[in-house]
């Protein structure tokens, strides 16, 4: 099985993938490795979807709406960045905009006049670094090396600081098995009320949601697709029941279902 999630190597998403492959490839964006997975080219796709700091990777939540893949398993893993350069006098710092937004109190306390770059990825912030002395990377502090050593430890603004990640398949290993559920629910109708009829089958079968998130369809302006995440498993009748019911109210659009999993908790 070969695993493919975004690089260079080093990034925060090889870590993740390391959890369900050793053999692993890169690609420079999430809708390259979605697409890549969809197609069957690779048997798993890595990707991020959401910090505890910055919220939801847009990118992601637009793949897996526009992409016919499953979802089978969620790993969680803390995020610890560090500041990486060749030395104390750089000029710029470069890093994945995620990055650099979650570590930005300490860079405007501490380097006002710095100026940031973001580029691709946290890894590809720190190659920038190992090869440019103006330039300091965020990234992992075993990035460190002999050309790069680390200036500080810990610089993201919580210590809490975590990302989750999307283990995914090609579609036709989606499972029903598993404590989590993901959806993608296109209503194509805006009314009064709509979101709360959306919801109301969850509600009524004490189902939890633990996410809800509007993104735009690229349809018109003011269509929306709705991202659901449920802490039920797809082979519940429960689930079943409210799918079905939800499907009903957006009988002019689609559901998708992304599938079942577990999730992991990543340490490292």
């Amino acid at each position: 099985m070969v695993t493919v999630t975004l690089g260079p190597e080093g990034t925060y998403s090889h870590r993740a993938a390391r959890a369900i492959d050793d053999e692993i490839d890169f690609r420079q964006s999430v809708t390259s490795i979605v697409d890549a997975v969809a197609s069957g080219e690779y048997d798993r796709g890595v990707i991020p979807v959401e910090n505890s700091i910055e919220g939801s990777v847009t990118e992601s939540l637009d793949a897996v709406a526009e992409y016919d893949v499953a979802v089978v398993r969620e790993i969680v893993t803390p995020i610890r960045h560090a500041l990486l350069a060749q030395g104390a006098e750089f000029e710029t710092v470069a890093s994945h905009s995620q990055a650099l937004a979650q570590c930005r109190s300490f860079l405007d306390r501490e380097y006002p006049d710095t100026s940031l770059e973001a580029v691709a990825s946290t890894a590809q912030g720190v190659e920038y670094a190992r090869e440019n002395p103006s330039v300091a990377g965020i990234g992992h502090p075993d990035n460190a090396d002999e050309r790069l050593e680390i200036l500080a430890e810990d610089i993201q603004d919580q210590d809490s600081n975590a990302t989750r990640f999307f283990a995914l398949a090609p579609a036709e290993e989606r499972s029903k098995g598993g404590g989590k559920t993901s959806l993608v629910v296109y209503p194509n109708a805006n009314y009064p009320g709509l979101l709360l009829e959306l919801l109301n089958p969850f509600a009524n079968r004490d189902i939890n949601l633990t996410r809800v998130e509007s993104r735009p369809s690229g349809q018109r302006l003011g269509d929306y697709v709705f991202h659901v995440d449920i802490e039920a498993g797809l082979y519940e009748a429960r689930t079943q029941e409210a799918i079905a019911e939800l499907e009903d109210l957006a009988e002019n659009g689609w559901v998708r279902r992304l599938g079942s999993y577990d999730t992991e908790h990543v340490v490292d």
